[in-house]
């Protein structure tokens, strides 16, 4: 194994308080921060907050304003001599590009690449497909699993190379979350071993929620800018992982990989683990209302001093009474229902402090992948889930657990759309394939309004947007959603404005009724001279001829 070292960290660091009491804030950041300021029945917005996003890395940039200069790569794991990048054959604006994201185990937790011929063959026809690329995620706990600041790109680094052989481009996902349920799951992929071990040691790194449940899906952003993971603060370990990313692929950088998207939570979404990423569809089923994540003592600290600000200290020990996630129905809760406390002073100071920590998250890590991604010609792109079951009540429970503060009143994603916007970042977001008439089993879901909403507040911003399937499916009907739910976005500003991520590469996808469903939904997708099959370009004619897309499913799964 190939490993990156890290420097170690400097020595001027935030200094946390002991539990119960407010901690005092760093020199270069307000924390806890004054997030909403409280008059009568009104409350103002948020205090912009000015962040010298240098202060957030433990190491030096390999360049001046964050640039590449200086910096080498590394071809660990590749396996044969790093060459330069090759610019792809210029591409139509036109039309959606669709994108394919790879299983959760391409690189397995050894950091090597899983099944590669398999996987050749199915970049192959993936390309001969008229496919943009493919969409990965990095996982933080498998590149930097050994120790702090060791990084192993290797079989990053072969995935990226095949793909740059067949043509396809990269989305790379820096994937700072845990998936899977349990070292008994098949695609369990925790976080670094050293975390969990912080985590032991210091329980409130992990959400907490009013029964003291913890959640180690993502460390808990309360504890941002603290020096809790051994010298270090959770945003300069991420920050330290980008530049390693930057450094190690530098030569791919615009070329091949042309897309990052930085995870800002669990299932790399910008949300709270309301509820557990792996019983999200459950939940979505069932209609849970979700739980706010705000008892460890790192949230807990920041809601006291928000609360003593606004001159209501009793409002700082907790979230809301009467938010209980037993009753389903909203309306038999005393916060969620109509004519709940959601909508009272008590409540909008509340949820504007929750929703607000998420969006201060939000934007540390918008600020540091900016600064380091700066000059690289890459775009950079960040999740937003698709919580909708439901949208169609007055309080929107489910979003507003989730942190997302969307109401009948008030809108919830423009804050999120336009902290986007003032880093030119893209916008993903899921459901494009779900219908309304799915839902019959609980009225109050509504993912078509969902994503309504969330694709005019894109154009309003003239944001890029990423759409993605949430179920892995390609039976007509969905398909044809998918295409509905993209010309909703026609008519933005950028001329390569919208693409789409199906998720994800499995089996059946190349099985022939699928397979044939799929290219042709790639068609719709994409202009005809886009997807004009680029066979004489690679080669690919005589490939197709002499192996099905049968052959290439059963390699994925024996291999």
């Amino acid at each position: 194994m190939t490993v990156i070292p890290a420097p170690p960290p400097p020595s001027i660091f935030a200094v946390a308080a002991s539990p119960g009491r407010p901690r005092p804030a760093p020199s270069y950041v307000a924390a806890p921060p004054p997030l909403c300021l409280f008059s009568g029945h009104r409350l103002l917005s948020p205090l912009r907050l000015a962040v010298s996003s240098r202060l957030h890395f433990s190491k030096p940039s390999s360049g001046a304003n964050g640039s590449l200069e200086g910096s080498s790569s590394s071809s660990s794991g590749s396996g044969g001599e790093l060459h330069p990048a090759i610019p792809p054959p210029p591409r139509s604006g036109q039309g959606a590009r669709v994108f394919v994201t790879l299983p959760l185990d391409a690189v397995g937790p050894s950091g090597q690449m899983a099944r590669k011929k398999a996987m050749r063959a199915s970049f192959m026809a993936l390309s001969a497909a008229g496919v943009e690329g493919i969409a990965v995620e990095c996982w933080w706990g498998i590149v930097e699993r050994e120790a702090p600041g060791v990084y192993d790109w290797g079989g990053y680094m072969d995935l990226v190379m095949l793909a740059q052989r067949c043509g396809l481009k990269v989305r790379a996902v820096m994937a700072f979350h845990q998936w899977g349920t349990g070292p008994g799951d098949p695609g369990w992929i925790p976080l670094p071993r050293w975390v969990l071990e912080e985590m032991d040691k210091e329980p409130n790194l992990a959400f907490a929620d009013r029964f003291g449940r913890r959640n180690k899906e993502y460390i808990s952003l309360g504890c941002d800018v603290f020096p809790v993971l051994r010298g270090r603060s959770p945003i300069q370990a991420y920050s330290d992982f980008m530049r390693s990313f930057r450094d190690t692929f530098r030569d791919f950088l615009r070329v091949v990989i042309t897309e990052i998207q930085v995870g800002m939570g669990p299932a790399g979404e910008l949300r709270y683990p309301s509820c557990p990423s792996e019983k999200l569809i459950r939940a979505r089923a069932a209609a849970e209302l979700g739980e706010f994540q705000c008892y460890d003592k790192y949230m807990l600290a920041s809601l006291s001093a928000c609360a003593q600000k606004v001159g209501m200290d009793e409002w700082g020990y907790g979230g809301p009474i009467g938010a209980s996630n037993f009753p389903r129905n909203p309306e038999e809760t005393a916060f969620f229902k109509s004519d709940g406390s959601w909508n009272t002073p008590y409540g909008q100071f509340f949820l504007e402090w929750y929703s607000g920590l998420l969006l201060l998250h939000g934007e540390r890590l918008c600020m540091v992948a900016d600064v380091i991604f700066l000059g690289t010609g890459v775009q950079i792109s960040a999740k937003v889930a698709g919580i909708h079951w439901h949208y169609s009540t007055n309080s929107h429970p489910s979003e507003l657990t989730a942190g997302y503060y969307n109401t009948l009143i008030r809108d919830g994603y423009l804050p999120i759309a336009r902290m986007f916007s003032r880093y030119r970042m893209t916008l993903c977001c899921m459901c494009f394939d779900m219908r309304d008439s799915e839902e019959s089993s609980n009225p109050r879901s509504s993912p078509e309004g969902f994503l309504r909403k969330l694709i005019y507040t894109a154009r309003m911003c003239k944001l890029p947007l990423t759409g993605e399937n949430s179920f892995a499916r390609l039976d007509e009907p969905s398909l044809d959603q998918v295409v509905k739910n993209a010309k909703l976005y026609y008519g933005g500003v950028y001329e390569a404005s919208l693409s789409f991520n199906y998720v994800r590469m499995n089996r059946s996808l190349f099985d022939s009724h699928n397979w044939n469903r799929f290219t042709r939904f790639v068609k719709r997708m994409s202009d005809i001279q886009t997807f004009r099959a680029r066979l004489d370009l690679r080669g690919t004619e005589s490939f197709l001829s002499s192996t099905s897309t049968e052959d290439v499913g059963r390699a994925l799964v024996c291999h």
